[in-house]
């Protein structure tokens, strides 16, 4: 399964990328993080079903400094992720 994922509220400065990051490690999926000019936090992630219902439930809280108000998924086409990777 892989998925897109915009995390919006008090995503940026907070550390969401970093804890996204060890969490994704944590359960063995694959994509990347990154910070939107808009301040939001998109993830691209490649899972299995199961690893991925555990990781949108983490993203619906974040880290504990996060706030998130809005959680969007959709579908994606991407393949060739190696690991899980921070994108500036």
């Amino acid at each position: 399964m892989k998925k897109h994922i915009i995390i919006s509220g008090k995503v940026q400065g907070v550390g969401f990328r970093a804890a996204t990051r060890r969490k994704a490690m944590e359960l063995g999926i694959r994509g990347s993080v990154r910070n939107l000019d808009d301040g939001s936090v998109e993830i691209l992630a490649s899972a299995t079903d199961k690893e991925f219902i555990i990781f949108e439930n983490w993203c619906r809280e974040g880290p504990s400094h996060a706030r998130v108000d809005r959680l969007e998924i959709s579908k994606l086409d991407q393949t060739g992720f190696i690991d899980f990777s921070i994108d500036y």
